[in-house]
């Protein structure tokens, strides 16, 4: 018979493996996740505000200091990520449906000639 810790071991291995897209990156994030569900998107969002504020602090320092540290700005942009995930799967949609979402919308930009300019649906 299979025990609990043998499934919690396999789990783990699973979240050990490198991550091989996007859709697995967020499959391994939310598992990460211990938000109660009565504040699904609001914690991410929250939380992914922050971890913005906390990307341009990173990057002010160049301006401040002249020193630009792109591992400690890569973290922040993990953390980001990691929000980023869960509140793509809180509203029911993959990291990769984002995505393609995103693209496809700058392509119908530039395809009009409004990629410059201002306006959510332009």
């Amino acid at each position: 018979m299979i025990s609990q810790d043998d499934i919690d071991a396999f789990a783990d291995g699973l979240r050990n493996q490198p991550v091989q897209g996007l859709n697995d990156y967020q499959r391994k994030a939310v598992s990460f996740a211990i938000y109660p569900a009565t504040h699904k998107v609001l914690y991410p969002t929250l939380g992914l505000c922050g971890e913005a504020g906390e990307v341009a602090e990173k990057v002010k320092k160049q301006v401040r200091d002249g020193v630009f540290n792109r591992h400690e700005v890569a973290k922040e942009l993990g953390d980001v990520l990691w929000y980023l995930a869960n509140i793509s799967n809180d509203i029911g949609y993959s990291l990769k449906e984002i995505a393609n979402m995103n693209v496809d919308k700058l392509r119908s930009r530039k395809e009009r000639d409004v990629i410059k300019g201002s306006g959510d649906n332009r």
